[in-house]
């Protein structure tokens, strides 16, 4: 399909999305309408480990967005690592996959899905993944098609960057620090701890953070150099 037909097509599913949203969800569900999609999301990225989603389809989205975040693993950050399209089936099993984790948490949530991860480019580089998940195993459309639109949602966002939150971005950061003299280990290593925590709480990375920052939760060695946790109430 050329390139005007795919505008004019993303031009009426926008118009057809729900107008009191902002921009980037109205997109994501553009996305999530042309291609087929059940659940999408939109995530920019400063770097790999920098990432900010910034729209989400629905819940399901929502939760497994959140999840690779405080996992450190899946099909969206290989994307923006490779800078190329990444499909991955995941059916809840933690076999024969390069998200072993990823996976089989995902197949609890959703069911069996197909993941599709689309690198968005702006400026002559990666700046975000579009994600899309589907009950089906390919999209409505091919990969040249979702690739065009993927940039095309990207150099969108580049506009509409200053009106992002990064704050619980600057919340990880500032988190991390406090962990990393806590325990005197590297920033990689602080984040990884935290990560940990979170889903040992069966919460988000951010939640981990915010209670870090905040100083309900601090972090320290037993007398065999295990990690403990310290709880306390907010001051």
């Amino acid at each position: 399909m050329g390139a005007s037909e795919l505008l004019g097509l993303l031009a009426r599913a926008l118009a057809a999305a729900d107008d009191e949203l902002a921009m980037p969800a109205r997109m994501c569900q553009a996305c999530a309408t042309l291609l087929g999609a059940d659940s999408a999301a939109l995530t920019v990225a400063a770097t790999a480990e920098d990432r900010l989603t910034v729209a989400t389809s629905d819940g399901v989205a929502a939760r497994i967005e959140d999840l690779e975040e405080m996992l450190g693993e899946g099909p969206a950050r290989l994307a923006l690592a490779e800078d190329r399209i990444v499909v991955s089936e995941v059916d809840g099993r933690s076999d024969g996959t390069s998200f072993p984790v990823f996976s089989h948490v995902v197949g609890a949530i959703s069911g069996p899905v197909t993941y599709h991860a689309v690198p968005m480019h702006a400026g002559g580089r990666v700046m975000g993944v579009l994600s899309l998940l589907t009950t089906s195993t390919t999209l409505s459309r091919g990969p040249d098609d979702v690739q065009f639109l993927a940039d095309v949602v990207g150099l969108s966002l580049m506009g509409d960057l200053d009106s992002l939150d990064w704050s619980t971005r600057a919340e990880v950061h500032q988190a991390t620090g406090m962990v990393t003299a806590q325990l005197r280990v590297a920033p990689r290593d602080a984040l990884a701890v935290l990560r940990a925590h979170a889903f040992a709480r069966s919460t988000t990375l951010e939640d981990v953070a915010d209670d870090v920052v905040r100083r309900r939760l601090s972090f320290t060695y037993d007398e065999s150099n295990a990690v403990q946790t310290q709880r306390t109430e907010e001051p």
